[in-house]
């Protein structure tokens, strides 16, 4: 089957390279400007001629020259760029080899509703064609503050995303979520794909660093990307099958353009320094005795001490610079890209950095005007110094040695051995100091990402396009604790060494036709097939019991090791009609099948439909001819349905019963895991309605997109508890459900527009509701959230659970005799029902101790507002962007760690200390959770940036522009931590906002330039 197909393939390109002559093509040029509606140049500018292969790129004073050869006859010439309202001319091609085109002025369009979008694998089409929203947004807005990473970039800029930076380490993983969460096992990440490639976005933890994670996004350079699509509904995504249901976002990086060659050279200084320090203990004395029982609470002697400002020694002000160069040009239907780039990056923990070197080529050739080829090609190999930083698995973090730290005790080496000493006077904690400047862990990634690309058009409506996608990684990481440290669990020492290599290949081919079937009727029928398959190895070796001086596995006493090998495949196929009527009107409807290799036999092949209608209201004559056009000139009505799956709830051999390899006397063996296998398994499947309207008004001077949506998720993927005779634990069964409701709204306006000065506004606005139903004995529990995070019947995911305080009636706390707080007794209610306080005879609370919803994880709403400005003929440019996010809870565990008297490093336990409070109040808070969440809202200024274009007559500039730019300058919350966005446990879909020493998010700015030659 598959040489048949090759075969096919192959006669239709012989054809098709064979047109040119059988046409007798001629040789055209053709040459023109394009301009802004103010009459200013327009760089950038798509031109090409419709039903050919056949295009050219605007250069920087809006001029193009099109070369191409072409037989006689009418065509249809498009002038197209981001932001602006798409052009078309009739070009008709006789014995002239030169035509002029002229100057062509686009006008903005704030709806982008002729925008040209990407909605499957290489299927463009206009947005007023479609029945759901695609959010587009440039490069040039991206890199307005020095990313080091492109869904950091993403934040603020979309309506319906929640991106949340966890750690702000200078990799810090970033969680990105559309519409809500769509699975509870899996990820809700979205499909991440680059000029055509499925990429790998899996944020691997080779080294327990405290639940943080690189995001393999960090591999790709913002300054490589022209263009973001994100694909929020299912019914857009419905043609990309098993993969989609969290959403896709398509990355479009630069390109080559047909000119001279034009090099572009950029270089940015950073500065990241920590935001806010925790306020810390500076009461000069201590507790003779720990309380904890009602004798240690009755002693208040106290011994004088000196206290220690263990933060000043942790954090620092780190400095970075990121370079980059490129150059790009074409001629003679050849146009080619290339780029370097290198970052490097201090982290505000002293001793941690992350660099990042790499290349990008970019090479198109145009084989006649049937037929063109396109190869692209990036490597990246990076490099971190990393720091185990708080506490979720392991306790030898440096903020985990800090927050646990008695900051009475010195932590400076001893002068004359140089041991560290133990900074935890009451438990066994690392002494933050030595973790900084002994300990020895490392991560180097090395990446390529390739792709070729074929794209043909037989005749006038038909395309071909072939996309081989190829992504390929090797991560190794290692790590090192000197014997006789401080470090709990490994005073003799540990060495680590992980590595995971994975390899992600994609096959895509897809035919589309496009015909007007009479004067008022268009038709696109799409068809296409995917081939995608995923191998990946994976080991790692740990030893203990280090020989001095050795820092490898090689000796030692040889611990926890292990390999893991697996593969995937997933073979789909879809089919997509488009009619359009009176170029407004349109209606679409699609059908995607696919088969994953994970799943069972029976249950392996799946359908997933799609429907969608779009109705431009504005293009019918009685709006076009009155009062309504007036007010707003345009406006769409649009309506979807959509189905999607997922794959990430399970690993690919977790449906099949596995077994682990055992040793009995000097015998080997086999036993089985504690998890069943169930080859009934299926994929989550998700169905989702959308609809909305698109509107501009004010002379298309104010842009509206509004959108509600209903995403219900069906066949959960949730781990049942076994009955011990079954011989397992637990299993996997498709058990629960899921729905996620909300509302979008995406606002453009340019309040000012004048030749001097132009004003533009974005806001954004998104509410989601998320509920879980159908759970296994109504609770389940996660790891990495100390038995305190949960899925709870009828709640949204990761809902803080356990136990909280006893209050009185009028809500406050009931005290114990000796006028301490304490947890709530009673009845406990199941399966989401409420639980019943009792009373003994003494008014104190009996029963069992209660566990209960504490708080909820996700925001209530997330809201955006950029102000940018522009004077001097667009020179002087200044750009604001604040983002929000209102009414959610963080469990701040780190501030319930430091204020009990046991470390008592914080200044919320000084009031114990002056006899403000009763000794043992804050052991006694300790265990009632509900004390330590507290309100996450903020308001940050998320960037800010400030720059300005000069355009010298030297050494071949074309223009520079210096910028001064800054993020996270400034956050406005109540929240009592580091800051409300970290999360301990990293990218993890299920623990949200659990604050536990995680890495703070630091205040940075950067300052820079860009020259264009």
């Amino acid at each position: 089957m598959r040489s048949r197909a090759l075969g096919l393939l192959a006669v239709v390109l012989l054809l098709v390279l064979s047109g040119p002559v059988i046409a007798q093509n001629m040789r055209y040029t053709l040459q023109g400007r394009v301009l802004d509606a103010n009459g200013a140049a327009l760089p950038g500018a798509t031109v090409r001629v419709l039903n050919t292969v056949v295009g050219a790129t605007s250069g920087a004073d809006g001029r193009f020259s099109l070369e191409a050869g072409l037989a006689p006859g009418a065509y249809q010439l498009e002038i197209s760029s981001i932001g602006y309202r798409a052009v078309r001319r009739p070009l008709t091609l006789g014995t002239e080899a030169a035509i002029a085109v002229g100057d062509v002025a686009l006008s903005e369009d704030q709806l982008k509703l002729n925008e040209v979008v990407v909605t499957g694998t290489s299927v463009a089409t206009s947005k007023r064609q479609l029945g759901n929203t695609i959010a587009t947004v440039s490069g040039d807005e991206l890199r307005t503050t020095v990313p080091t990473q492109v869904d950091q970039a993403l934040q603020g800029k979309f309506a319906g995303v929640q991106i949340t930076q966890n750690s702000g380490n200078p990799a810090g993983g970033i969680s990105v979520r559309l519409r809500g969460p769509s699975t509870v096992a899996g990820s809700s990440e979205p499909l991440y794909i680059i000029d055509g490639v499925l990429v790998n976005s899996e944020s691997l933890q080779l080294l327990d660093l405290g639940g943080y994670a690189q995001s393999r996004l960090v591999d790709i350079s913002p300054n490589d990307i022209d263009r973001i699509e994100v694909i929020k509904g299912a019914a857009a995504a419905a043609i990309y099958g098993s993969r989609a249901s969290n959403g896709v976002v398509q990355i479009f990086t630069k390109r080559g353009r047909e000119g001279v060659p034009q090099v572009t050279v950029s270089s940015q200084f950073l500065v990241s320094r920590l935001r806010k320090k925790l306020a810390y203990n500076e009461e000069p004395f201590r507790f003779t005795t720990i309380g904890g029982t009602a004798a240690a609470n009755a002693d208040l002697s106290k011994t004088p001490v000196t206290r220690y400002d263990l933060q000043e020694d942790i954090f620092r002000t780190a400095v970075g610079t990121d370079d980059y160069v490129s150059v790009s040009g074409g001629t003679g239907g050849t146009r080619y890209f290339a780029s370097g780039n290198y970052f490097r990056n201090q982290g505000i923990v002293q001793n941690t950095d992350f660099n990042r070197g790499g290349g990008r080529v970019r090479v198109q050739q145009t084989l006649g005007s049937k037929a063109s080829v396109s190869v692209g090609a990036n490597y990246t190999l990076s490099r971190s110094h990393e720091l185990p930083n708080g506490g979720i698995n392991e306790a030898y973090g440096v903020l985990t040695g800090f927050i646990f730290a008695n900051n009475y005790i010195n932590p400076e080496p001893d002068p004359v051995t140089g041991r560290y000493p133990s900074t935890a006077a009451n438990i066994t904690r690392t002494n933050p100091l030595e973790a900084i400047n002994r300990f020895d862990f490392q991560q180097r990634t090395s990446r390529f990402i390739g792709d070729a690309q074929l794209n043909l058009t037989p005749f006038a409506g038909f395309s071909v396009d072939y996309v081989l996608g190829y992504d390929a990684s090797t991560q190794v990481a290692s790590g090192f604790i000197p014997s006789g440290s401080t470090a709990p669990t490994f005073t003799t020492g540990l060495a680590r060494r992980a590595d995971a290599t994975t390899f992600l290949v994609n096959n895509d081919l897809t035919l589309s036709y496009k015909r007007d079937i009479s004067e008022k009727l268009a038709s696109t029928t799409t068809v296409g097939g995917t081939l995608q398959f995923l191998q990946s190895f994976s080991t790692g070796v740990q030893s203990i019991g280090l020989s001095p001086g050795i820092v490898t596995t090689a000796t030692g006493t040889l611990g926890p090791s292990g390999e893991d090998r697996s593969e995937r495949t997933i073979r789909g196929a879809f089919v997509q009609q488009t009619f359009g009527l009176l170029n407004r009107f349109f209606l679409t409807g699609a059908l995607r099948v696919d088969a994953a290799s994970i799943y069972g036999s029976s249950v392996r092949t799946q359908r997933y439909k799609k429907a969608s209608l779009s109705y431009v209201l504005s293009e019918e004559e009685f709006w076009k001819n009155g009062s309504l056009n007036r007010l707003a000139p345009q406006f769409k009505l649009r309506a979807s349905y959509g189905e999607a799956g997922n794959l990430t709830a399970i690993l690919p051999y977790q449906r099949l019963n596995n077994y682990d390899p055992v040793v009995l006397g000097s015998l080997p063996g086999l036993a089985p895991a504690t998890l069943q296998g169930n080859n009934r398994l299926g994929p989550e499947r998700q169905r989702e309605i959308e609809a909305g309207i698109d509107a501009g008004f004010l002379n298309d001077r104010l842009g509206l997109e509004f959108s509600v949506y209903d995403k219900k998720v069906t066949d959960l993927l949730l781990r049942r508890d076994l009955a011990l005779s079954s011989g397992y634990l637990s299993r996997f069964d498709n058990i629960g459900n899921m729905r996620n409701r909300g509302v979008e709204l995406l606002v453009r306006g340019t309040p000012v527009q004048t030749a001097a000065v132009r004003w533009n506004v974005i806001a954004t606005f998104s509410h989601n509701t998320n509920r879980i139903t159908n759970i296994p004995n109504g609770l389940v529990t996660f790891p990495n959230g100390f038995g305190l995070v949960a899925a709870v019947e009828g709640r949204p995911l990761g809902t803080y659970y356990g136990t909280y305080s006893a209050r009185n009636p009028d809500g406050s706390l009931l005290l114990t005799p000796g006028g301490l707080p304490q947890r709530e007794r009673g009845i406990q209610g199941t399966f989401g029902a409420d639980n019943t306080p009792q009373r003994g005879a003494d008014g104190q609370p009996s029963g069992t101790l209660l566990n209960g919803v504490l708080g909820d994880p996700n925001p209530r709403y997330v809201a955006s507002l950029i102000n940018e400005v522009a004077l001097l003929d667009n020179r002087l440019q200044l750009r604001l962007q604040f983002d929000t996010q209102q009414d959610f809870s963080v469990f701040n565990f780190t501030q319930r760690v430091g204020s009990r008297e046991t470390f008592g490093g914080l200044q919320i336990y000084e009031a114990e200390l002056r006899g403000e409070k009763p000794k043992g109040t804050s052991v006694a808070e300790y265990v009632t959770f509900d004390k330590w969440v507290q309100d996450g809202s903020f308001v940050k200024l998320r960037e800010a940036s400030l720059s300005y274009l000069l355009r010298p007559k030297f050494l071949g500039l074309r223009d520079v522009r210096f910028s001064l730019a800054g993020r996270n300058l400034l956050v406005f919350t109540d929240y009592q931590g580091y800051d409300p966005e970290v999360n301990a446990a990293g990218q993890s879909n299920a623990v949200r906002g659990f604050d536990f020493v995680e890495v703070p998010i630091p205040r940075s700015g950067s300052v820079g330039f860009t020259a264009n030659f």
